[in-house]
């Protein structure tokens, strides 16, 4: 089968189509036919190593430490159960899915191999794969936040990094549960943030939301890039900050000693990835709350291509690989 192979850390030049053998199912696992991934920030930190250095060592003790042991991205998909192992019994040939492969990856090719077990749901009826192969591990981390934010019908929520992947759905769930929204992000961002329900927007090239006296119940930051100090003094009494991204060491004990000492709360941590969320997030697209934004679309062959952009932190919403099979 195809798929591509990162075959260098560093830039997009390292990703490489390369045949490779076609996975088999083990007992418990299904063969997808992968019609749609993603390209998303988690996939080019991997390429680049992007990352604090008290991640650094793990990371490349888990993907190759010189060099990457012929490992292929992707973390989200969608496609079609083509085989399934003998003990399966949620899943049959023929079955339309979305589905993360979590730390494994592997998602950037013809075919992958996930347990039955695993974060793996039936398609939503009402989306196509290209839309729905970018709910799963976006959907699932902005619903983690969105509930341990407990939000309450007309609190006011800011959302910073609004119009990326885990911001356009935190955004639409944050709606959901009956907040006033303001979405921070870049110029060309704000009219597709106005066009999926926010209410406010700042162009955090123009403004700094620390600095204009407004206060909010909640304050997510996806990537927590923003002044930490700052974000606590723009919270309400009781408010909650949510700190997305690779929060470092110095966050989460800031983030303790503000939570023990005072009626705010930090809140730092990814989410666990739970099989119930992704059929909850199911529930509500096929209920019309809830879409996924999709910017551009590439096929598999264009990877790197892809890559380069998502690189330019330009992209609304979430950027696709469409997969074509002969």
């Amino acid at each position: 089968m195809k798929a591509i192979v990162l075959t260098k850390y560093g830039s997009p030049d390292g990703l490489q189509l390369t045949e490779v053998e076609k996975p088999t199912p083990k007992d418990n696992e299904v063969l997808i036919r992968v019609r749609a991934t993603t390209v998303t920030a988690g996939d080019a930190e991997i390429r680049t190593l992007n990352f604090p250095i008290w991640l650094m060592l793990p990371i490349r003790i888990y993907v190759g430490f010189i060099k990457p042991r012929n490992f292929i991205l992707g973390q989200e998909l969608a496609g079609d159960v083509e085989a399934v192992g003998k003990a399966v019994t949620r899943f049959k040939e023929g079955d339309p899915v979305i589905g993360t492969t979590g730390f494994r990856f592997g998602a950037h090719a013809e075919y992958a191999c996930l347990p039955e077990a695993g974060v793996l749901a039936i398609k939503p009826s009402n989306m196509p794969y290209e839309e729905a192969t970018a709910v799963s591990v976006a959907g699932i981390e902005a619903l983690h936040f969105m509930r341990k934010a407990n939000i309450q019908s007309g609190e006011k929520v800011l959302i910073v990094g609004a119009g990326g992947s885990i911001g356009t759905i935190a955004v639409q769930l944050a709606r959901y549960y009956g907040a006033e929204v303001t979405g921070v992000d870049s110029t060309g961002k704000l009219d597709m943030l106005r066009s999926i329900g926010v209410d406010h927007t700042i162009d955090y090239t123009r403004a700094d939301f620390t600095q204009s006296g407004q206060t909010y119940d909640v304050i997510f930051d996806v990537m927590g890039k923003s002044s930490f100090s700052g974000s606590i003094q723009s919270l309400k009494p009781n408010g909650r900050y949510l700190l997305g991204g690779n929060s470092g060491p110095s966050q989460i004990l800031r983030g303790w000693w503000v939570s023990m000492t005072g009626s705010k709360k930090v809140i730092v941590g990814a989410a666990s990835q739970k099989t119930e969320d992704l059929f909850f997030l199911k529930e509500l697209i096929e209920a019309g709350k809830l879409k996924t934004v999709i910017d551009r679309r590439y096929p598999l062959e264009q990877t790197a291509e892809a890559h380069r952009y998502v690189e330019t932190g330009q992209k609304k919403g979430n950027v696709v690989i469409t997969v074509a099979h002969d």
